[in-house]
């Protein structure tokens, strides 16, 4: 039986394999969303990413036969681990061919790199921070992936079970919404927006491109009500200043901000922001067309469609928050009220929200007026070390 053999990523080269194998063990599959090149080398740059301020990383190879065969980042988020009191060492970015011994060499790599560091638990899979990919698939394989979460093949899971010595940590669940009929609106989501406006003095803000960068910095306010937001959920670090700049710059240029809505409180003098709703036309069948995640030739011009023109009948809910102190007050109905015209004038047919946690009852609760059904599940995974 071939060994298995396990190389650090040391160079650039191996670095490129890293990022080139997702693409390579995934080729055709019409289920994943495969990230751009130019956006995983960007995200794995010690020197470029922000997140690096605050975490430690390094990335392993597996070779069979002298063939790659799976790859995986060992990660230590410092700034979470003092938040939520651990000593964890996460694994991410992990894909392997459907051999046990692969899956165990890596993992056990990413192990030993732990333990000298002082950590005394895995988890996984989890990117650097929440704004990166997390939790591996445990149901809804023969779903299409979305650009802000992981597709894997249904062996990954099993391999899981099969190694022994992982527990559950967290499950994330994920849910298909239908956009209602052209010109319909649910009738509590009216009732609930109107009343909001009234009673709470609550109004919907849509922004220029000028006002997100400009001396307002609405941009940063955006940011601000999800670090509140998030704050206590699961394995969450705080946003630092470098990392909402990155952020900033990465996505805002490109979004329809149409599908950006922004509530705030009338009754404070400065309009005070409370909660976000950003959404993006779904672009995983275009990612799916931009060979080896390149833009050029031809991706490009697939991305631009999906992004633009609104060639698709997706739409991706990318960030949905409200500051905790006004959750209870149906400020998500008024972001809903606003959006789901323009769901139609797009011509988008249904929603995925991304992942959410299984016991955040009050996420889940935002979508019992519209036709939904839950159709992913995902799951972190804890191992003491």
């Amino acid at each position: 039986m071939s060994s298995i053999e396990i190389k650090r990523v040391d160079s650039q080269k191996l670095l490129e394999d890293f990022i080139q194998f997702h693409y390579d063990l995934y080729r055709g599959n019409k289920y994943d969303a495969p990230n751009l090149y130019s956006d995983e080398k960007h995200t794995h740059n010690k020197k470029e990413n922000a997140a690096f301020e605050f975490c430690e990383a390094e990335y392993f190879l597996a070779f069979k036969d002298g063939k790659i065969v799976g790859r995986v980042a060992a990660i230590i988020n410092n700034r979470a681990n003092e938040r939520w009191q651990r000593k964890s060492v996460r694994f991410g970015w992990i894909d392997f061919i459907d051999d046990i011994e692969v899956s165990k060499a890596l993992l056990e790599a990413v192990e030993q790199w732990g333990r000298t560091k002082g950590m005394t638990e895995m988890v996984g899979p989890l990117g650097y921070t929440d704004m990166d990919p997390e939790g591996m698939l445990i149901e809804g394989f023969d779903q299409l992936g979305t650009m802000a979460t992981i597709y894997n093949y249904p062996y990954y899971p099993k391999h899981m079970e099969q190694m022994g010595g992982w527990e559950k940590d967290n499950d994330y669940v994920e849910f298909k919404l239908i956009v209602p009929k052209k010109g319909t609106m649910p009738d509590k989501y009216a009732k609930i927006a109107q009343m909001v406006m009234k009673r709470y003095n609550l109004h919907v803000r849509k922004i220029k491109r000028s006002e997100v960068f400009g001396k307002e910095q609405v941009g940063r306010k955006v940011f601000d009500v999800v670090n509140q937001t998030f704050g206590n959920l699961y394995g969450y670090s705080q946003m630092t200043e470098a990392q909402i700049d990155e952020y900033l710059k990465m996505y805002f240029p490109v979004l329809d901000l149409n599908l950006v809505t922004l509530i705030e409180d009338w009754n404070t003098p400065d309009h005070k922001l409370i909660g976000v709703g950003i959404s993006i036309p779904s672009l995983t069948k275009a990612l799916q067309k931009c060979h080896n995640g390149r833009m050029f030739p031809f991706g490009w011009w697939h991305l631009l469609k999906a992004l633009k023109f609104h060639k698709t009948k997706i739409v991706d809910l990318m960030l949905v928050g409200i500051l905790p102190e006004y959750q209870n007050k149906g400020a998500n109905a008024l972001l809903f009220y606003d959006l789901i015209p323009w769901y139609q004038i797009y011509g988008f047919e249904w929603g995925e929200t991304n992942v959410e946690m299984e016991t955040n009852d009050k996420v889940q609760s935002q979508w019992q007026y519209l036709e939904h059904v839950q159709h992913k599940r995902r799951r972190c995974y804890k191992k003491n070390i």
